[in-house]
């Protein structure tokens, strides 16, 4: 028995015939127009604006990349709880699904001892593996969302983008893409690995072999923690846009490498990519320097900063009780010293989800593909002194856009019916006109005007 998933814009009736594979089996389909309001199926594909600042969709329709991080979702949910978890994302606002598809640190098999391969060179796939979650995967894209899996996780010697050559990374990778590219993800070829240096000739063959110079299958790379390997990848054509990982520190370092770092400095070298940052803070994962657990507040702070120091393209929130898919609190797996984390459901109408949900709706109520990063914009940067009080601004046509932790904004021209937004409530206020602002309350405000 054959199963077959085709994505093709075109609508009608056809056939194929001419693959030897098949064995002389034939078969034919029909493709009616899609008349619903999925976003993958009315518009298409995910690709980079031709200005390389967001992504797009295929008819140019603007992508706003807001994804949730659900690293062993697909791997470890019930089918029931998979479909609530989807739908409650879709209407929190979210666009996108980070999961992972293989085997990795955090779920090293699955409930029936089955890995995705065997072997450490010339591997084995198991499709038995697959076949447990091919729907799930699927889900993603029933409820209205955009999958982004990683093909190969990369961080410790326990993960498969570590341990296996370029040859059995891209054996591995082509196959996952060959399954699901019918359902249009945005793929993440790599998860929280090193791609710098001595190492991003492995990924540059594994790219090239797995989408060769395809602009039809939008590919990123997730590196690890405070990692910037834009240059050394920048010129692949099957990259379509550059991630970034912020981390999960707290140090005045980590702080500023996110404000004044790689990202906030490269962005416009050419070929210009999008820009995100695919992990910022997790929402109650211990701190690595304070020890204690991201509020809601700091996980906002670095998703405001992370929307501003670099051409507005989206970014990614996480729970520490979602990314491994908790059904019962406790530590996630191979991650001692992340914290006590709370179940799924319980993580799933967070302090910070709710934020997401007033995120969503400030950059939907504005022109945000036009925004760039505008510093220059402030006299005065509290952040100098403390990167927890770093002010971010952007500007697009006429507006201006500031995130300020707290501190007064201080700008170079004047504002005129500037209004400020509540980033904890989603409520809107006037600000008046002048090129000062002050908040009332000495908590986060968003400035536009």
């Amino acid at each position: 028995r054959y199963v077959t998933h085709a994505s093709d814009p075109s609508t009608g009736s056809g056939h194929r015939a001419a693959n030897a594979g098949l064995h002389g089996q034939t078969g034919s389909f029909s493709a009616p127009t899609y008349t619903g309001d999925l976003p993958l199926l009315a518009h298409g594909p995910i690709r980079a604006a031709a200005d390389g600042t967001h992504l797009v969709h295929a008819d140019g329709t603007p992508f706003f990349w807001l994804a949730d991080t659900a690293w062993n979702g697909v791997l470890k949910a019930q089918p029931a709880d998979w479909d609530e978890y989807l739908a409650e994302r879709r209407r929190q606002g979210f666009t996108a699904i980070q999961c992972v598809i293989t085997q990795w640190r955090a779920f090293p098999q699955d409930a029936a001892g089955e890995l995705a391969f065997t072997g450490t060179d010339n591997i084995q796939i198991n499709p038995a593996f697959y076949s447990r979650f091919d729907d799930k995967l699927a889900a993603i894209t029933r409820a209205g969302l955009v999958p982004s899996p990683v093909l190969v996780w990369a961080c410790t010697p326990h993960d498969p983008g570590y341990y296996l050559p370029a040859a059995d990374c891209t054996t591995l990778a082509a196959y996952e893409v060959a399954r699901y590219a019918a359902y249009r993800p945005i793929w993440i070829l790599g998860g929280d690995g090193e791609y710098r240096g001595e190492y991003a000739q492995k990924w540059k063959e594994t790219g090239r072999a797995v989408f060769g110079d395809s602009d039809t299958e939008p590919v990123t790379m997730h590196p690890r923690g405070i990692n910037w390997p834009g240059e050394d990848l920048r010129d692949e054509k099957w990259l379509t846009f550059h991630s970034y990982q912020s981390g999960h520190g707290d140090s005045d370092e980590d702080l500023r490498w996110l404000q004044s770092g790689p990202p906030a400095t490269n962005w416009n070298i050419s070929p210009v990519k999008p820009v995100i940052n695919q992990e910022p803070n997790y929402e109650s994962h211990l701190a690595y320097h304070s020890r204690q657990p991201f509020s809601a507040y700091q996980v906002r702070r670095a998703l405001y900063w992370s929307l501003l120091v670099s051409p507005t393209a989206g970014v990614t929130y996480a729970h520490h009780g979602i990314w491994p898919w908790m059904e019962e609190a406790g530590v996630p797996a191979d991650h001692p010293n992340s914290g006590v984390a709370p179940t799924w459901r319980e993580a799933l109408q967070s302090e910070g989800a709710t934020g997401v949900v007033h995120l969503a709706h400030f950059f939907g109520s504005i022109d945000w593909t036009s925004l760039r990063p505008a510093q220059h914009l402030l006299t005065q940067q509290p952040g100098d002194a403390d990167p927890n009080r770093f002010i971010a601004a952007a500007q697009g046509g006429e507006s201006v856009v500031v995130y300020t932790p707290g501190d007064p904004v201080h700008l170079i021209r004047s504002l005129s019916d500037a209004r400020w937004y509540n980033p904890r409530t989603g409520q809107w206020s006037e600000a008046g006109s002048g090129t000062f602002f002050k908040p009332d309350d000495g908590q986060d405000w968003v400035l536009i005007g």
